[in-house]
Formats: structure tokens, C-alpha cells, sequence
């Protein structure tokens, strides 16, 4: 073939966009490179229709059996619970609420659940709860991930005299409000916008729907979401030095940040949750844990497009970092970055699984991870320790105590005020809905997880900016 055959000649004969796309053209560019490019797309069509006539074929015979297992997978299939849900670990189970646990117990109950934790921080969500961790048997469960796909925390830490950041705050201030934009429908035009070799990746091209989300993406490329999301000032305090970071003991200036994937990832989990509704038919009480079967075209789509949500929300959290260490100046002595709400593969028992995280934290053996308390309360730099029974996870934060119309109807301006001042704390946006008082003790999160991660720094929030939308994101 003078020309090689592309993802569009198949699709044009009836492949759908998936994994199995890539290995036709890898055969078709290979192993009939002799044969002309019209010759073996009539070949490649039939098999596309009828790959049940080339399951002994000796090329073609693989993909064959994978169309044909797709084929023979049902559209639309009525799925029953477990009548008794499988166990699960439970951390600070005397500060989690009944409803988490209840929708805890309902995801064990999915056929396709093989373990489950629930973190200290756990509070009711949609589908999963926040702070709920899930491992299932080659599935994905949209909502299982969240609404904000690959939300995340990043710290960078400076050699930037602590005195300067309590001496100098205007111009700190100054510089978080010039380099961030928060809320929903926030973005960047013209000039302003920024780049990043996350615009190029290929994944932007799966299928229409997420190419005709990559305008959106790079407009609010670099931006920040609404509800508990946040970039903050804060002195980190390390008791001893830590050979790993490189870092002695002492305090630094340090920046923190919060935030997702935008409107990427909120679309992007709208769609397939609807998509995964449609084909696994659940009872009612567990509508919102509706998974897609990894081994067809929408569950490896959704896996693709979740990974490049979270690669997207980690692009916008170096952005922001960039542009911020650029203004205040001093030598970046150390980055530490995690995520949540995601789903990652991995090990557990011996079996590999689909481990989702809700609002919880990776806490694997020496795996790095950052858990926020609220925009007075400290934070911590802490080290997993690869508990299994956690499903190698922790907390993500300190975890509500009360709803935000709870937060808005009983606590008043001038208390979050109060408090604010009695932290020392400057807060530059955020309703009262974000007040402090509406989190959980944070030491007592921590004291209930010291099984799963050890402590390796304290940052105490200065210099907090957030969006004052009251918009939520999980």
C-alpha cells in the first residue's frame, strides 16, 4: 500500500472508535502492507460485519473474537444486588455519618465489588460517597470517580524567608489574584490563554464529543473550580529533615492548591454516567453506581477520556504554579502532587482490580500525598504506608460536617469573620458556605488514620483565595 490505512478509512467502514481501532490499523499498515489500501479495507469490512466468519484466521483471528465478544455483549442489561453486602474497613467510623455508610454498603452489594474502605473523612455523596473506596472487578463506575474527575492537590515549596510571606502580604495577595480565576464558567481569552502540551495530546481526538470539548478546555486551562477548591499561602513546618524531599528541618514558604478538571471533566462524566445508566439498569437505590464493562468500546472510551481529565486537571495546577513562583521569585526546593477521584489499576489480594477513590487519597508504600484540613485549620505532607486493608488509601481532607445550606443558615458573616482573625488568616473570596466551622477536626481525621500514613509536615493556610460562587464540587 502506497497509503496507509487510518482510524478514519475504518471507522468510515463501521469500526467504532476503541481499543481494538489501534491494532487493526497496526495489522492492517503490516501484515497486508502488499496489498492495496482498497483491497484490504473490503477485507476489513466484512470482518467488521461478520467476525464470526474469521475467528480461525491466522491474522485476523484475535480481533475477530474481540468483535465478536463485544457483539455479543447485551445493550442493556437489568442487574440485581448482592442480597448482603460484602465487608468493608471503616477509619473514624464514630465521625461518619450514617448515610456514607449507607451508600457504602450498597456499592458492596454491586456483583462486580471485590473490596471496599471507607476513609475518616466520609460523608454522603452521589453514588460512592466522598471519602468511599471502591475496587471492582474490570468495570468503571463514572460516579464511583466523580463529577470532577482527577480533582487534585499540589504544594510547591520555596526557600522564601517565612518572615517575607508575613511582612509583605500585599504583594503575595496581590499576585494569587493577578494569576487565578475561580468559579464555574471561569476562563481565559486571547492572549491570556495558556499552553501546554496536555492541548496536544491525541486522547482530545477519541471521538466528536470530547473534540468538541478542547476550546473549552484550553480556555479554562490554568483556572479553578468553585465550591472547596482553593490556592493558598501557608508556612509548612518539617520537625525533622526529610531525606526523600531533600529538605531540612524548619519552616518554608509554601503554596497549596486545589482544583480539578473544569468543565472537561464535569462533561465528561455527565455523559458517560448517562451512557453507563443506558446500559447497566440497576435498582433504584444504586441508579448512580452504574459501571461500563472495560472489555467494551464504552468503558474503554470513558477509561481514555478520564485519564485525559486527569491529565488535564494536573496541567492546570502547573500552570497556576508557574505563573505564581514566576511573580514571587525564590528557588523551588520541592513539589509533592496527588489526586482523587479517579480510578486507578492495581493489585488487590492477587487480583488485579479497578480501584476507585472518591474523595480519598492514594496512600501506597513511601506514595506521597497532601490532606488539607479547612481555610484556618492545618494541613498535612504525609507518606502512605501501604495499609491493606485501606485499599492503600487515606483521607482527602477533613470532610464536612455540615452541608453548605447547614453552613449558610448557621453560621454568620461576622463568626467566620471572628475566626478568620483569630487564625491570622486572609481570605480573599469564599461564602460562608467554605466557613471553617462547617469541616470536621482535622486532628481527629488524622488520629483516626495513623495505620494508613505517617506525617511527614504541618502547613498552617495564610494568604487563602477561593471563589465566592458558593458553587459545589465534589
Amino acid at each position: 500500500m502506497k497509503k496507509p490505512i487510518t482510524g478514519k478509512n475504518l471507522i468510515k467502514i463501521g469500526f467504532k472508535q476503541s481499543a481494538i481501532l489501534g491494532k487493526v490499523i497496526d495489522i492492517a499498515n503490516n501484515s497486508y502492507r502488499n496489498q492495496s489500501k482498497p483491497e484490504v479495507l473490503r477485507l476489513l469490512k466484512k470482518l467488521v460485519l461478520y467476525p464470526e466468519n474469521f475467528l480461525d484466521d491466522e491474522i485476523l483471528g484475535t480481533i475477530a473474537k474481540e468483535l465478536a465478544a463485544e457483539a455479543a455483549i447485551p445493550k442493556n442489561q437489568s442487574i440485581s444486588l448482592l442480597e448482603t453486602p460484602e465487608s468493608f474497613a471503616i477509619y473514624g467510623a464514630e465521625h461518619i455519618e450514617e448515610g456514607a455508610r449507607n451508600q457504602m454498603e450498597i456499592a458492596m452489594k454491586l456483583p462486580v465489588s471485590v473490596a471496599g474502605a471507607l476513609m475518616p473523612d466520609a460523608h454522603q455523596g452521589y453514588g460512592l460517597p466522598i471519602g468511599g473506596v471502591l475496587a471492582v472487578d474490570n468495570a468503571v463506575i463514572p460516579y464511583g470517580v466523580g463529577v470532577d474527575i482527577g480533582c487534585r492537590m499540589a504544594l510547591s515549596i520555596y526557600d522564601i524567608p517565612v518572615e517575607k510571606l508575613l511582612t509583605d502580604q500585599a504583594k503575595f495577595k496581590r499576585e494569587i489574584v493577578a494569576n487565578t480565576k475561580f468559579g464555574a464558567g471561569q476562563n481565559f481569552t486571547g492572549n491570556a490563554r495558556a499552553d501546554h502540551a496536555v492541548l496536544d495530546k491525541p486522547e482530545f481526538n477519541l471521538v466528536p464529543f470530547i473534540k468538541n470539548l478542547k476550546d473549552k478546555a484550553w480556555a479554562q486551562l490554568g483556572t479553578s473550580g468553585g465550591g472547596n477548591h482553593f490556592v493558598e499561602f501557608g508556612i509548612i513546618d518539617f520537625e525533622a529533615r526529610d531525606e526523600i524531599l531533600n529538605i531540612d528541618r524548619g519552616s518554608y514558604v509554601a503554596l497549596l492548591t486545589h482544583s480539578g478538571s473544569r468543565g472537561l471533566g464535569a462533561t465528561i462524566a455527565g455523559h458517560y454516567t448517562k451512557v453507563a445508566k443506558e446500559i447497566t439498569k440497576l435498582p433504584k437505590e444504586a441508579i448512580n453506581l452504574a459501571y461500563l464493562d472495560l472489555s467494551t468500546n464504552a468503558g474503554q472510551e470513558y477509561w481514555m477520556a478520564m485519564n485525559l481529565a486527569g491529565d488535564y486537571a494536573s496541567a492546570c495546577h502547573e500552570v497556576i504554579h508557574h505563573k505564581i513562583s514566576k511573580s514571587i521569585g525564590g528557588n523551588l526546593l520541592a513539589k509533592v502532587e496527588n489526586h482523587h477521584n479517579f480510578a486507578w489499576k492495581e493489585i488487590v489480594n492477587g487480583q488485579e482490580v479497578i480501584v476507585h477513590r472518591k474523595g480519598a487519597t492514594p496512600a501506597g508504600k513511601g506514595v506521597m500525598g497532601i490532606i488539607p484540613g479547612s481555610m484556618t485549620a492545618p494541613g498535612f505532607l504525609v507518606r502512605g504506608k501501604g495499609e491493606q486493608a485501606s485499599i492503600n488509601s487515606a483521607s482527602h481532607g477533613a470532610g464536612r460536617q455540615m452541608s453548605r445550606t447547614q453552613a449558610i443558615k448557621n453560621i454568620t458573616g461576622a463568626e467566620m469573620k471572628q475566626v478568620l482573625s483569630d487564625y491570622g488568616v486572609s481570605l480573599i473570596g469564599a461564602g460562608r458556605d467554605e466557613a471553617p466551622m462547617a469541616y470536621k477536626d482535622i486532628n481527629l481525621v488524622m488520629a483516626s488514620q495513623k495505620e494508613l500514613v505517617d506525617v511527614v509536615a504541618k502547613f498552617t493556610p495564610k494568604i487563602v483565595r477561593m471563589a465566592d460562587d458558593g458553587s459545589r464540587e465534589d
